[in-house]
């Protein structure tokens, strides 16, 4: 049962930048998206503004099961993460997401059982990564559905 309850809090996310870092990054031009799983709700915030996070932090709160806190899941959370991480403390002074994240490349290598293997994955997306940041997001939960299926 816990393990039922907290896969329902995972929210996939992708970002798209300007730059290689929150500081050095176009505010006006960064977007991510993110991807509720089970349910496929989908959020797309646009520019780095307090009202954007202010409305991805209610989306979250609307989505999430009261108690639970989200769970980040990303293609590479050491670059989406750290985005979405500096924008909500710089804006809202907190992190709903807390301060770890889950990389699907490291779910599946340990499942096929080569550490090496982080990108095999990525060929069982079902929406095209086209670097729209809802569509990114939801292939990678396509593909971790797929995984959870037991494809390889």
């Amino acid at each position: 049962m816990p393990q039922e309850i907290a896969i329902k809090n995972l929210i996939f996310v992708d970002c798209e930048g300007h730059g290689p870092a929150p500081t050095l990054n176009d505010p006006v031009g960064f977007e991510f998206g993110a991807v509720a799983y089970p349910s496929k709700q989908t959020f797309h915030g646009t520019g780095a503004t307090k009202e954007t996070f202010e409305k991805f932090d209610a989306w979250i709160t609307s989505i999430i099961e009261k108690g639970f806190r989200p769970l980040f899941v990303s293609d590479n959370p050491a670059y989406d993460w750290q985005f979405i991480n500096y924008y909500f403390h710089l804006f809202l002074g907190r992190n709903p997401f807390g301060h770890s994240a889950r990389r699907i490349g490291d779910f599946y290598a340990g499942l096929v059982g080569d550490f090496t293997n982080g990108s095999s994955w990525k060929k069982l997306r079902v929406t095209a990564h086209d670097h729209n940041p809802v569509n990114d997001a939801m292939g990678n939960l396509e593909a971790f559905e797929r995984i959870l299926k037991g494809e390889r």
